[in-house]
């Protein structure tokens, strides 16, 4: 038996029971019709020309029903005469290559014969102006030499900065449409600096290059698009705030201030830029960013497929384990901190021998004189946490909140002969 299983061999798992949290589920079931709607009332229809080589730009992250949106908006340019193409807007995303962020594109279902446009794919940018500060701005040369570009993106909270603008529209145009030079720039004075700076490239961007309208969604706790909005590039500065206020309302959460150990079984670039999203887990990246519950130890347990070794967000947990180490691409995930500049997320954190060790390994370390009581909260990744589960001495929590619901008895962890989950 190793030093590490015989330091934590002794430490009890406490019981765990199936909570279901409730949030706002409404969501748009017509996307499609609703999108379409906006083009006419926003009457788009008139500023696409026949034979206008138009650059929609669609990103990364798991926005639901990204393909349909992009379908729709794809759809409509062609109806009015336009040739459509997609450029993939995502910094230094897949890699930082331009094979890989098609790559990305595709995993997403974004994939030519399904959305009916080609996806051209460079990192190839022009430089167009530069901040008063002298930090450069960078655009797309693909996107940048098109007649027109449309922006597709879902509005929510940053994992690293607060301000009016934080992940949206704006940052889609400043570090999306700026490839791995255009993120670096943005990001080179740090996120102290970035709820100025990611408003500022755009409006020059806005300013300079042939932004037709923006499509911009914002989900609900649930992950679906509770609300959609057009935007016409003379609306993007003025209204992405509003949905910015939106989208924080609608941010799902853990209902505990306070937790001991939070185990997440997975996390990946698929899930947040972060590997997992901070707003739920209480830990952030940054100095910058706020919110959520006070967590004393973490742990992360596997990386999702979808992310392809990206394990960007595993040094903000405390424990993970070897199987999570085994399979992290250092490079893809290094690359990630060097664009950024925050390399903490992809440290890697103690690595235990399985996931049960490293849960015991959290209980152990989380500074409570009777770990039979520690308050443990374990979810599946936080995109998903309609149903978490929680340790037997959270019960009298959920009891006492209106938002949480026990719907099982108590029950043991199961671990497999090698510690790991079944």
């Amino acid at each position: 038996m190793s030093i590490l299983h015989e330091l934590v061999q002794d430490i009890p798992i406490p019981k765990m029971v199936k909570v279901k949290q409730s949030f706002d589920d409404k969501k748009i079931d017509n996307l499609s019709n609703v999108l379409l709607e906006q083009f006419d009332q926003k009457q788009l229809a008139q500023q696409v020309k026949p034979g206008m080589e138009i650059a929609v730009a669609v990103g990364s992250r798991g926005l639901d029903r990204l393909v349909e949106m992009t379908k729709t908006t794809i759809d409509f340019l062609k109806k009015h005469g336009a040739k459509p193409f997609i450029v993939p807007c995502m910094g230094s995303h897949g890699g930082a290559t331009g094979p890989g962020q098609k790559a990305v594109l595709e995993h997403l279902g974004v994939k030519e014969e399904i959305v009916g446009a080609e996806i051209r794919s460079s990192m190839e940018v022009i430089k167009i102006d530069e901040l008063e500060n002298g930090l450069p701005i960078y655009v797309d040369k693909i996107a940048s030499e098109a007649d027109g570009i449309v922006v597709i993106n879902r509005v929510k909270p940053h994992t690293a900065f607060r301000g009016p603008v934080e992940s949206g529209i704006m940052k889609m145009i400043s570090i999306g449409l700026g490839k791995q030079k255009g993120a670096e720039a943005c990001h080179q004075l740090g996120f102290k600096h970035m709820a100025e700076h990611v408003p500022a490239m755009a409006k020059i961007i806005i300013d300079k290059m042939p932004i037709l309208f923006a499509v911009a969604t914002v989900e609900n706790a649930f992950d679906k698009v509770a609300k959609l909005e057009v935007l016409l590039p003379e609306e993007i500065e003025e209204k992405e705030p509003d949905l910015q206020r939106l989208a924080k309302a609608s941010l799902p959460k853990l209902f505990f201030d306070q937790i001991d150990v939070l185990v997440i079984d997975e996390i990946g670039k698929n899930i947040s830029g972060d590997g997992m999203d901070p707003n739920i887990t209480g830990r952030y990246p940054t100095p910058y960013a706020y919110g959520g519950p006070e967590v004393t130890k973490m742990v992360v347990l596997d990386l999702t497929k979808q992310t392809e070794g990206n394990a960007n967000g595993v040094g903000t947990a405390d424990f993970t384990t070897q199987k999570l180490v085994d399979k992290m691409d250092r490079e893809t995930t290094y690359a990630n901190g060097l664009t950024s500049t925050v390399v903490g997320p992809t440290h890697i954190s103690t690595a235990m021998p399985s996931d049960k060790t490293a849960i015991q390994a959290a209980i152990k370390t989380c500074n409570i004189l009777n770990f039979t009581k520690a308050r443990v909260v374990r979810i599946k990744n936080t995109l998903e946490i309609g149903e978490i589960e929680v340790s037997e001495n959270m019960l009298s929590d959920v009891e006492a909140h209106e938002n949480l619901e026990k719907i099982t008895d108590l029950y043991e962890l199961a671990f497999d002969k090698d510690g790991n989950f079944l």
